[in-house]
């Protein structure tokens, strides 16, 4: 009977021993599992979850926009006060919610291409007016002469159409005028053939391509990064060097991301790619992601940040390249001097806001963010905040600009384009990824606990037994 005993116990011992060796040997199982069916979901071709979500994405996606209205514009053009502004917004759109078109898979090169149609839909109901809100800011058209003919000849037979048109430094728009396009009554008065449609946002309602990426079939490291873009042909103008493009569309990332990546993503309207990097860990419906910021650095100037040496175009206005925060996106802009930022200068030089009263950086409000989640490298909520400012010079020729005494840096308006995933996704996505593999985490843990466990007490039993059978 203690042999009997002595066996049982020592086969519970074995079981123990074999359930935490099982779970043990589960755990690398499990991970190649995982790794497997993600690879395979992630690739960018028909049938798969990553395409599906790529072609159309499943987040509702706005597009915020605060305008900033010029509370003395006739102090400032006479007497070249500071500029008082006063944010007014938000007034919303939604965008993003087309299919992307003339999508073809290339074989060879592991490459898809598409064209990603642009559209912006007002939504009242998230907006604190209508389209029909009137604004008093900067005169685009007007504050672009001197950067466009610097030529005082040019700009003396340019300022006789300014002078019939009535226009001055600053104007009053609608919203829609402002945003969308309107035609320009000075340079509609130029003879000869020019653009006179202004807007910050003309064109937007055409398609933004041919984007071609790679799929990620023979790398899946590679999966969504763009390998081509032949959208604008601004990005020509840039020298090679500054290589403009890198990353993906912000959508997605190659899956498994670990804290130490750096992120990049690449965005046409300021024709540059930018960078975030890791923040925190934040719980998003119920889903674990990672939220990766844009950091300060990455509006530095190209002393502290190198990378940014392409967006220093000139000497004097940026002080010799030191100045920080604003970056000049204007060969992306027809030569127009038109500068990127955070909103309200945020992480800028204090020099390049101290013209402008009514601005109120926040680090909360005004910063770009990424959630992203790791394993998948789906974008599962973003924030992308920029300021469309515009650089204004003193004109001598030109009688709108000719009482400026300094350099104005400008803000028109700034923009959140955000989105987060909507309730029904996130609960397919958590049933279809991250509940199984919790589950599966479970298991093994389970299995290696209760095992260790068990092997611990049939161990402890059987030298208890043991001894008392040697009394």
């Amino acid at each position: 009977m203690g042999c009997d005993r002595n066996c049982g116990l020592i086969a519970g011992a074995v079981t123990g021993a074999l359930m935490a060796v099982f779970g043990g040997i589960l755990m690398p199982v499990g991970d190649i599992l995982i790794e497997k069916t993600v690879k395979k979901e992630a690739v960018l071709e028909e049938g798969t979850i990553a395409f599906k979500n790529w072609v159309k994405t499943g987040t509702e996606v706005y597009r915020q926009v605060w305008i900033f209205d010029v509370q003395n514009p006739e102090e400032v053009a006479v007497n070249s006060s500071k500029i008082k502004v006063k944010q007014r917004g938000p007034y919303t759109y939604r965008v993003r919610y087309l299919d992307k078109e003339n999508i073809t898979h290339d074989s060879e090169t592991h490459t898809v291409s598409f064209l990603q149609p642009n559209g912006a839909i007002f939504e009242p109901s998230l907006s604190v007016g209508t389209e029909n809100d009137t604004f008093t800011v900067l005169n685009l058209a007007v504050a672009a002469v001197p950067h466009l003919y610097p030529s005082a000849f040019v700009q003396i037979i340019v300022n006789i159409f300014i002078k019939k048109s009535n226009s001055s430094m600053f104007q009053k728009r609608t919203l829609k005028e402002l945003l969308w396009g309107y035609k320009d009554p000075f340079l509609s008065l130029i003879p000869y053939p020019v653009p006179t449609t202004v807007g910050v946002f003309y064109p937007y309602n055409t398609a933004d391509g041919v984007y071609k990426v790679f799929n990620g079939k023979d790398d899946i490291s590679k999966v969504a990064i763009i390998d081509t873009y032949k959208g604008k042909k601004h990005l020509s103008y840039w020298p090679s060097y500054c290589d403009m493009i890198n990353g993906t569309d912000g959508a997605s990332f190659p899956p498994f991301i670990e804290k130490t990546r750096v992120l990049q993503f690449f965005s046409s309207d300021i024709c540059r790619s930018f960078y975030a990097v890791f923040g925190a860990e934040i719980n998003l419906k119920g889903i674990p992601v990672y939220r990766f910021i844009l950091p300060s650095l990455a509006f530095a100037s190209p002393l502290q940040n190198p990378d940014n040496h392409c967006f220093c175009t000139e000497k004097i206005i940026s002080k010799n390249c030191t100045l920080y925060g604003v970056l000049d996106i204007g060969k992306c802009k027809d030569g127009k001097p038109v500068y990127i930022s955070l909103p309200h200068f945020l992480h800028a030089s204090p020099e390049i806001a101290e013209p402008v009263e009514g601005l109120s950086p926040n680090e909360e409000e005004h910063s770009t963010y990424l959630d992203v989640e790791p394993i998948t490298g789906f974008t599962l909520q973003f924030a992308k905040r920029l300021q469309i400012n515009v650089l204004v010079k003193p004109g001598k020729s030109i009688g709108a600009l000719k009482g400026l005494k300094q350099n104005y840096m400008v803000p028109v308006l700034w923009l959140n384009e955000t989105g987060t995933i909507g309730d029904e996704k996130a609960e397919m996505f958590r049933n279809q990824v991250t509940g199984k593999i919790e589950l599966l985490g479970l298991v093994e843990m389970i299995l290696i606990s209760v095992g260790a466990v068990m092997f611990t007490a049939f161990m402890i039993s059987y030298c208890a037994c043991r001894l008392k059978s040697v009394e």
